[in-house]
């Protein structure tokens, strides 16, 4: 995988933007396409400082080139 490790959610710092991944009802990882803060009591998209109704289980630093890694992500599930 390119770029930082993916970290568990309850590492998640309170600062900084954030790109946030999450499993669905199927058990497939996803990230998110855009920046995210956490604040108490939840998330925020970073731009738009609107709530995010998500319950992340993994984080990293945001970076805007690593789009790309979404894939990476899917295929290493288990390595997190």
């Amino acid at each position: 995988m390119n770029g930082p490790m993916w970290r568990p959610i309850s590492t998640a710092p309170y600062e900084g933007d954030l790109r946030l991944a999450f499993l669905d009802d199927s058990g497939h990882a996803h990230a998110l396409v855009f920046p995210c803060r956490r604040v108490l009591g939840g998330w925020v998209n970073a731009e738009t400082r609107k709530l995010v109704d998500i319950r992340p289980t993994h984080w990293k630093e945001w970076v805007e080139e690593q789009l790309g890694d979404v894939v990476p992500f899917f295929r290493s599930r288990n390595r997190l």
